[in-house]
């Protein structure tokens, strides 16, 4: 059975870690490097590292702080935010980064997607998604861009589909409708998208429960769920998560040294 995979997102705001609610009211809550490691540590699988404001503010992103987090863990690790070309890509990846994650920017230039997939390999290339129920389109939701500031008029379902055609090797598929809230994640949007593509999709947005976590990995279909307030207050450890994934039937991968 191919095991799941549980992703911890640091959304970086001024080099804190921040955190708030279908992306509004954001408080810092730590230090990202040593949040990080700590993750790390617990056994968490993959981080994903997003300078969420580098976008709106029109601006590169905070390399400094990429490259001390990769020196501190040896997972795979995917940064987004203001990446507007491939020399911002290369910059990342030389930094430590295994993958970047293109949300605003891809939209924009979609081209983006396929160049990077050219030159760095398409594993590298991430399609972040942030998606709102709208009924007027398609699926019923909407792709939103500029850390939710702004509609696209773009339906998810034929941008996740456009995406993959174009290069991208995943989905980061975000909620924002669920987005901080803890109740769990969006299954219908979830499952719509990763039965639709043949790339992994990775739900995000909701989770507050372990419970959480077992239900997108089932009936969402999703490859990996990213997690972030449930971790970040100290509801769960990673290895509580996992434990609990494990025991709903689950395959995650336990690390040795905390079996």
């Amino acid at each position: 059975m191919l095991e799941k995979r549980v992703i911890v997102c640091l959304d970086v705001r001024d080099g804190k870690t921040t955190k708030g609610i279908k992306f509004k009211g954001n408080v810092d809550i730590g230090d990202p490097v040593e949040m990080a490691r700590d993750y790390y540590e617990q056994g968490c699988d993959e981080l994903v590292f997003y300078d969420i404001t580098a976008s709106s503010e029109d601006r590169g992103i905070f390399i400094d702080v990429v490259e001390k987090v990769a020196r501190e863990i040896f997972i795979p690790f995917c940064v987004g935010g203001g990446l507007s070309g491939i020399e911002d890509i290369r910059r990342v990846i030389s930094a430590g980064a295994e993958k970047v994650s293109l949300n605003s920017q891809a939209v924009k230039n979609p081209e983006i997607i396929s160049q990077g997939a050219a030159v760095f390999g398409r594993q590298c290339i991430v399609l972040g998604m942030d998606a709102l129920k709208d009924a007027d389109m398609p699926s019923g939701y909407q792709v939103v861009i500029n850390g939710g500031r702004t509609r696209t008029g773009k339906d998810a379902l034929e941008w996740a589909l456009k995406a993959q055609e174009l290069g991208a090797g995943e989905i980061v598929l975000n909620s924002i409708d669920t987005d901080g809230v803890r109740n769990g994640y969006e299954i219908e949007l979830t499952s719509m998208i990763s039965k639709a593509v043949d790339i992994p999709v990775v739900a995000s947005g909701g989770a507050g429960r372990p419970e959480h976590l077992s239900e997108v990995l089932t009936r969402g279909h999703a490859d990996a769920a990213l997690v972030a307030s449930m971790v970040h207050y100290g509801d769960f450890s990673i290895h509580q998560i996992k434990d609990a994934l494990r025991k709903d039937g689950v395959a995650v991968r336990i690390p040795e040294e905390i079996l």
